[in-house]
């Protein structure tokens, strides 16, 4: 099993990254800030203005170091990584389980199974801690059941892909009931370009980490992230990846956003206000993901594996089963299900 490692993030602007001695060094206006052993680290993420040295790319990219870059307010820029790792008939099965259209419906319709249990378990853990709206929150859980019992009676992933947008809309139009009324922060709806509001900010920032986690386990274990079977494929996009991310946002990023804005850990000063756009701002940002990194070290019982895993690995975990699915190892994909 891969030993979980830490993500570098960098956020000051202006920063500049180099490499000496097996160490990723970084410096600010000409002073060194920080030097962290690179075996200690899979991954930097850098955010807004940031300058990285050509020695210090290579190696990374040798050394399987993925690097992200983002803009100042999160938003993914691009990526560099390695030389692409796992076996080639590995991907080669990949391929031809995308011309398989009983493969693409078997696996489809397990993932939004997972996606859906867990945003019920949401759902229904803050429906017996509420203290009002119990009954709207209980009966959005009762509507994901119904709709969870649709994806058997569904014959393409078309049709799955239309019962997945129902549930997404009936999940979050009961959002704001999970939300305490101290800090006066609302969700009101759903909205990614731009987040128009702090719930949304922070649901999309999170949403960006766990997409590089997603797309950095994929690799690791071999698979393509850019060959998909919920999302269409794309040009530029990791549709594998976003297909993977389904059913681990409610669990690791939902939960956290809602546990951020319940316990009064973020504020209006945490965030940029660009209308109608708004963003987390550098002090919000280390805020969340100081949270993040903190809680992917925490354990949990993987429902699958019956062992205990840092919440972190999970991506990995999953990515590894669906490998084994695609070898033929397993029958069918186990999704993750956070009880």
């Amino acid at each position: 099993m891969k030993h979980l490692l830490e993500t570098m993030y960098v956020l000051t602007p202006e920063s500049y990254l180099f490499h000496r001695n097996e160490n990723i060094c970084l410096s600010v206006g000409g002073q060194e800030k920080a030097s962290v052993p690179a075996a200690q680290v899979d991954s930097v993420v850098l955010f807004g203005k940031n300058t990285f040295s050509t020695s210090l790319l290579g190696f990374c990219g040798k050394n399987g170091i993925s690097v992200t870059f983002l803009d100042q307010f999160g938003q993914f820029e691009g990526m560099l990584c390695g030389p692409v790792s796992g076996n080639v008939l590995l991907r080669k099965r990949q391929y031809e389980r995308l011309d398989s259209p009983a493969f693409s419906c078997e696996f489809v319709r397990d993932l939004l199974f997972g996606k859906i249990q867990n945003s019920k378990l949401v759902l229904m853990r803050h429906a017996r801690t509420s203290k009002e709206g119990k009954a709207e929150l209980r009966l959005a859980a009762q509507r994901l059941s119904e709709i969870a019992s649709k994806l058997s009676e569904c014959l393409d992933v078309d049709s799955m892909r239309g019962w997945e947008g129902v549930a997404a809309n009936t999940y979050f139009s009961a959002f704001d009931g999970m939300l305490s009324d101290s800090g006066g922060f609302r969700f009101v709806k759903r909205s990614k370009r731009p987040p128009e509001n702090e719930v949304n900010a922070v649901l999309s920032f999170l949403y960006t980490q766990l997409a590089h986690d997603v797309r950095a386990a994929l690799e690791t274990v071999g698979l393509d992230p850019a060959a998909g079977f919920l999302h269409t494929l794309r040009p530029g996009r990791a549709s594998l990846a976003l297909d993977l991310m389904e059913e681990l946002r409610a669990p690791l990023c939902d939960r956290m956003t809602l546990a951020l804005f319940n316990r009064g850990q973020l504020s209006r000063a945490d965030f940029e206000y660009v209308t109608p756009a708004v963003y987390l701002n550098e002090k919000g940002r280390r805020t969340v993901l100081s949270q993040w990194r903190a809680r992917k070290k925490d354990e949990l019982a993987h429902p699958f594996l019956n062992e205990k895993i840092p919440i972190g690995m999970v991506p990995y975990v999953q990515a590894m089963l669906l490998a084994r699915v695609m070898r033929g190892d397993l029958d069918r994909y186990p999704p993750f299900v956070w009880r």
